[in-house]
């Protein structure tokens, strides 16, 4: 009498389609599943001088939104008037159209041109507004306000594009994020919020043409000195944390210690925790990972 051997057994084979495999199970791998597993192929090796420099836009732009803040505090306070305001308007105005002038090769004059045509129209819709700001919150209480103010900010810098602008540059194939757009919001509902506690709707017009033409078109400034320069744009950043320093302290000596500790809390102190962090970061790649598309899908 003969002995019935089994038939042996069908080697199992790594198929993405058709179902299972007979003799094996469907979650069956074998010894080979693990040898194209690669560990931290796509983390980036990042330099602390490198994360500390980058970090600077992030405290160039909260010493601009404390100044704005400063302006905002002198203007209540009665320290500053229509006049100084409006003067200070045409400064920046014209400081910044002169940084665009010099950094972009593609601004023209007829760019220019269009633009102080498109920033007439402008003042001039707000100018008519500025009564209507005035009394926009006469039934809401100042500390109400004042609340609600500072969490719109809040809002405005966690939302905001630090390396970007919140209006579309010259040349740039990319319209502004949904966030920064938001961001932009809420700072123009903070600045009507703060012109409303104003007595004269003169002071409410220079306010509002201050805040919005900050809000407005200083990152697009900073950005310009950016990609122009990133040397200009570090000893500008520093001159500008000097500055609010420097105001902020003859304001009250316990906001410099805070303004001061956020600046060294953001440029140095958050950079120190991301290198740290990287050595603890642990990544896997392997068979298991979505297929991923090496070529872009065009419409």
């Amino acid at each position: 009498m003969t002995e019935r051997t089994s038939p042996a057994q069908a080697k199992w084979r790594k198929v993405a389609y058709g179902g299972m495999q007979p003799g094996f199970d469907d979650n069956h791998t074998d010894e080979s599943f693990l040898e194209e597993m690669v560990t931290n192929a796509n983390v980036s090796k990042r330099d602390m001088l490198k994360v500390m420099q980058d970090s600077v836009s992030i405290s160039q732009y909260l010493c601009i939104v404390a100044l704005i803040g400063l302006v905002w505090i002198y203007t209540l306070k009665s320290t500053l008037n229509e006049n100084s305001l409006l003067l200070l308007d045409v400064t920046l105005l014209g400081l910044g159209f002169l940084i665009l002038l010099l950094t972009q090769e593609m601004f023209s004059l007829n760019l220019l041109f269009h633009y102080f045509l498109n920033i007439s129209f402008f003042t001039t819709g707000l100018y008519l507004l500025a009564p209507i700001y005035q009394t926009l919150t006469r039934s809401i209480s100042s500390d109400s306000i004042w609340a609600v103010t500072v969490s719109l900010l809040v809002l405005h810098l966690f939302l905001h594009d630090y390396f970007g602008s919140t209006i579309r540059t010259l040349g740039a194939a990319n319209n502004p994020t949904l966030t920064s757009c938001i961001s932009l919001n809420a700072s123009v509902v903070a600045s009507v919020f703060i012109a409303s506690r104003l007595p004269s709707s003169q002071l409410v017009f220079a306010m509002m043409l201050f805040s919005l033409q900050v809000f407005l078109f200083a990152p697009l400034v900073t950005y310009c000195i950016r990609e122009y320069s990133f040397r200009l744009h570090l000893w500008c950043s520093f001159g500008l944390m000097i500055a609010t320093l420097a105001l902020v302290y003859t304001l009250h000596l316990f906001l410099f210690v805070v303004f001061l500790g956020l600046l060294v809390f953001v440029t140095v102190v958050c950079p120190y925790w991301l290198i740290r962090m990287q050595e603890y970061k642990f990544e896997i790649n392997g068979p298991w990972d979505e297929a991923k598309l090496c070529f872009d899908i065009v419409d």
